[in-house]
């Protein structure tokens, strides 16, 4: 399998946070937070795969572009970037050494992390 960053997913998501489009949860809530299988297909359904592929950090050049098995590493409800969605794909990359997709993550966690300090104070 090779599973490569999905850059414009995470420039997506860079400007999401830039934005404010965030939710700034813990890591442990994302099983709680992401989006279901239903939710992903309706959004599929309205948006197509293309827009879909934009809320995940990771692709799988092995599968087609169009199933959901070519999209890994979720970071958000497809309306705002979760904190805990983009800590849970920082930690999974980093277990399965997509170093690209870890960095990003990474990044990305400093980011809301920055963002969630400036709005505590």
């Amino acid at each position: 399998m090779s599973v490569t960053l999905n850059k414009r997913a995470a420039d997506h998501a860079k400007k999401l946070a830039q934005e404010g489009k965030v939710v700034l949860d813990e890591r442990d809530q994302w099983s709680e937070h992401q989006p279901s299988a239903q939710q992903e297909n309706e959004y599929i359904k309205q948006h197509g795969w293309a827009q879909y592929g934009r809320w995940y950090l990771g692709i799988d050049d092995e599968k087609d572009e169009d199933t959901k098995g070519h999209y890994k590493f979720p970071d958000g409800d497809f309306e705002n970037v979760h904190r805990c969605g983009v800590i849970s794909a920082e930690v999974r990359a980093a277990q399965r050494k997509y170093v690209d997709i870890e960095v990003a993550a990474a990044h990305l966690h400093g980011m809301l992390d920055e963002l969630a300090a400036t709005r505590r104070s």
